[in-house]
């Protein structure tokens, strides 16, 4: 019986689904758009009766609709975009997500909210719509623009920073307060997480779709990268992180195989059903009453969303060198919100910290923008001609110079080159570091299992301790060692670059040569000072810590070129799995 009622909801969405999407295609409006008005059609709460009769099973297919959703912008992202987008994107993002988050805390405040409704608000007006602003620019045939182009670059660093924001709601929606302590640990793990799984993901899962490409099956290749979309997904829920930070981390390390645009079209299917049924599932909870009982927050809070994005994202352009016209157009592309708010409203829900009216608010707001977008996108070149006749010509000579300044300091010729290459190596340092962390991060975790496994050889739990910290340290060894080489090849070009031979005469080689040395060797002192803290459960005696210490440089001196051998092919396969995607996607 269950199974006949739940084909014949599937059955209603669907049909419902597909007659208003085909209407709101003829209107030349988003199909997203058309999903939710189907949902609220055949939803509980519109007369004369509901149309769905087993709800539990549809959210779980929406659940599933959030996984695709964020699986597919997962493969959009690629490392190389997010460096190639620069100052602007993070800028006008970082500037968007604080005045946005603001601005809805207050509104939140304002209407007499409680402290967690207007925390969620302000994160639910955090973040743009990807899906809508790319079917916008899409159908306005203007996704190749400048303009359009630093929006993407916005929408990716949104999209790192929205799973950030989901991980601390979570956190604070648990703990009920929120310290600095808080913020700053939860942050740090995240970006530990995501550095360490990207780094294993691209050296690992790329060769796997490559060696399942080699049967080709279109059959196979599907059922394996949702394998592992899932499996990733469950991994990351067991380590007490959002499915939806899975989803994305999978698709971004998919996005540097080279079978990327097969997988992109055979997911393409899968994910337009799913993601029907979750906007569908949006659109079924919407409750006429509450919209017209919550009108004038709807109001509000879409005149926020336009004007707060307008400014922010235009602004934060601005800031980053572009010009007026261009600013302008970025913060208008930007001016709504969409599936990333849905799931931030849904979040709430499900923790059961936020209050019912909530989520159809964001709902309406999204509709509204949604409809704004494409207006919004062609009224911003006539808009910021009006402004440059009525802005006074001394402001705009000011903005500029600002303009003009900021193009002059920027590093030219040699410069450039050795400001990349300072660049370069800190990025190899970071990323080295993370995965040594991760390495003891995972001996204290696991601490406790591979103490019993332990126990029948060595009963003392000090030695079991030393056992785990010193094999942590020796799988650290090749990592380490490439840090201290990063560090010294970082130490001998700021030597060369401080100390000029008019400063120190004829001890300029011997000072230069002393700073190479020092610098690193005072880095690996912090390095494992700080390897210390962070792994105090597991940490041996100072006696045993001793041995250890013996035993490690014992080994660093006999397999030093073997590590640096093991390291070097692990960078050259990674730097491969990026430079053949690169190839493989032009």
């Amino acid at each position: 019986m269950h199974a006949i009622s739940f084909i014949q909801d599937l059955a209603v969405i669907m049909l419902v689904a597909g007659v208003v999407t085909i209407v709101f295609h003829r209107l030349k409006q988003p199909v997203v758009l058309g999903y939710i008005v189907a949902g609220f059609i055949i939803g509980p709460h519109t007369p004369p009766f509901g149309l769905i009769h087993d709800e539990d099973t549809i959210k779980i297919l929406a659940e599933l609709g959030v996984i695709f959703l964020m699986f597919c912008l997962g493969l959009e992202f690629s490392l190389r975009k997010l460096f190639k987008v620069g100052a602007t994107a993070f800028i006008a993002a970082f500037l968007e997500i604080v005045l946005m988050i603001w601005i809805g805390f207050e509104i939140g405040r304002w209407f007499g909210w409680n402290t967690m409704d207007s925390l969620f608000l302000g994160a639910i007006l955090a973040i743009s719509s990807t899906t809508i602003i790319v079917k916008a620019l899409n159908d306005l045939k203007m996704k190749n623009e400048r303009f359009a182009q630093l929006i993407f670059g916005v929408l990716i660093v949104e999209d790192i920073l929205g799973i950030g924001i989901i991980a601390l709601l979570s956190g604070i929606a648990v703990s009920g307060t929120v310290s600095s302590g808080e913020v700053f640990s939860t942050v740090g793990k995240l970006s530990l997480f995501m550095v360490v799984a990207l780094v294993v993901g691209i050296l690992l899962v790329p060769r796997l779709l490559a060696y399942v490409a080699k049967f080709d099956s279109n059959e196979m290749l599907l059922i394996t990268v949702l394998g592992l979309c899932f499996g990733f997904c469950l991994l990351v829920v067991k380590l007490e992180y959002s499915m939806v930070l899975g989803a994305f981390l999978i698709g971004a390390i998919m996005a540097e195989s080279r079978q990327l645009l097969k997988i992109e079209r055979l997911i393409e299917p899968v994910r337009d059903l799913f993601s029907a049924i979750f906007f569908v599932a949006i659109g079924l909870m919407i409750d006429p009453r509450i919209l017209v009982e919550y009108a004038w927050p709807i109001l509000v809070i879409t005149l926020a969303v336009v004007m707060g994005k307008m400014l922010s994202c235009g602004m934060g352009a601005f800031i980053a060198g572009n010009d007026g016209r261009t600013s302008l157009r970025v913060g208008m592309g930007l001016s709504q919100i969409g599936e990333f708010s849905f799931i931030i409203a849904a979040l709430g829900m499900t923790l059961q910290v936020t209050s019912d009216f909530l989520y159809p608010v964001a709902v309406a707001v999204s509709a509204i923008t949604t409809l704004l977008t494409p207006y919004l996108i062609r009224a911003a070149d006539p808009l910021s001609l009006k402004l440059g006749k009525v802005v006074p010509r001394r402001l705009a000579r000011v903005l500029s110079l600002y303009g003009e300044w900021l193009r002059s300091i920027q590093p030219q010729g040699e410069g450039a080159m050795l400001a990349a290459m300072i660049r370069r190596i800190l990025l190899q340092v970071g990323v080295n570091l993370a995965l040594v962390i991760a390495i003891f991060f995972s001996g204290g975790y696991f601490a406790g299992r591979i103490g019993a496994w332990l126990s029948e050889w060595i009963g003392d739990a000090g030695q079991q301790k030393a056992l785990i910290w010193g094999a942590a340290l020796l799988l650290s060894l090749p990592f380490l060692i490439a840090a201290y080489r990063k560090l010294k090849a970082l130490s001998m070009l700021l030597a060369e670059m401080g100390v000029k031979p008019e400063m120190a005469g004829r001890h300029t080689q011997r000072v230069r040569r002393v700073i190479a040395e020092v610098i690193p060797l005072l880095s690996l002192l912090v390095i494992f000072l700080l390897l210390s803290a962070l792994s105090a459960s597991i940490l041996p005696t100072n006696e045993l810590l001793l041995i250890i210490a013996v035993v490690a440089a014992v080994v660093v001196a006999v397999l030093w070129r073997w590590f640096v051998r093991v390291h070097t092919r692990m960078q050259v396969a990674l730097l491969e799995t990026l430079e053949n995607s690169r190839d493989h996607t032009h």
